[in-house]
């Protein structure tokens, strides 16, 4: 098994929470940014999808996924890619995180 695959249950339980997601719908380019954005562009899409995200039902699910499995790119759990680098460096308070989300 490969390092990336741990932890990982391919069951309908583990990943149901999806079905509800808000983002489900969207356009998925809103939550991952197209290569070489930057500055205003980028504050600007992270802000909205981050809009979705505040909205979302399973926020606390998608954001323990993404805090768990490390997915280093786009917008998941109402984190951005640099608030989850903050995070897993140890830069950020995560009590915080959990009281917003």
């Amino acid at each position: 098994m490969s390092e990336t695959s741990k932890g990982l249950r391919p069951t309908v339980d583990a990943w149901e929470w999806q079905l509800s997601g808000a983002c489900r719908d969207a356009d998925s380019e809103l939550f991952f940014h197209p290569e070489l954005e930057r500055g205003a562009a980028r504050q600007h899409r992270d802000a909205a999808a981050l809009a979705i995200c505040a909205e979302c039902p399973v926020l606390r699910q998608c954001r323990q996924h993404v805090l768990t499995h490390r997915e280093n790119y786009g917008v998941w759990g109402g984190l951005t890619e640099d608030q989850r680098d903050a995070i897993w460096s140890g830069r950020t308070d995560k009590r915080k995180l959990r009281r917003a989300g």
